[in-house]
């Protein structure tokens, strides 16, 4: 008789273990699975933020590049005008040198 309720008492205690141990297991699942659902979120929140990052990246490169269409073409108008006092010895006429003609006015114009 002292056996019997040994025995039980062992299935019932390996019993409590398995229930206790699928429990564990069932609530480790769980965790996981919210895991990863927080980190795909996370990565779509970050994915987001790069793709905003690369677009204004993309809009400051074309920026850069008009800053450089500009310094070369106000670089090359003071380059011109060294080069035509310079190579060629040009310069402004001094003020009594300097004749301004101004057009008669027409009917059409008044």
């Amino acid at each position: 008789m002292m056996k019997t309720e040994t025995v039980k008492k062992n299935q019932s205690q390996v019993r409590l273990k398995k229930m206790v141990a699928y429990f564990i297991l069932l609530a480790l699942v769980f965790i996981s699975a919210i895991m990863v659902v927080f980190q795909v979120f996370e990565y779509r929140h970050d994915y987001r933020e790069l793709s905003s990052y690369m677009r204004e990246r993309d809009d400051l490169n074309a920026e850069w590049g008009r800053l450089l269409i500009e310094q070369q073409t106000f670089g090359a108008t003071a380059q011109i005008g060294t080069r035509a006092v310079t190579q060629l010895r040009m310069y402004s006429p001094p003020a009594p040198q300097t004749v301004v003609i101004s057009l008669p006015t027409t009917s059409e114009q008044q």
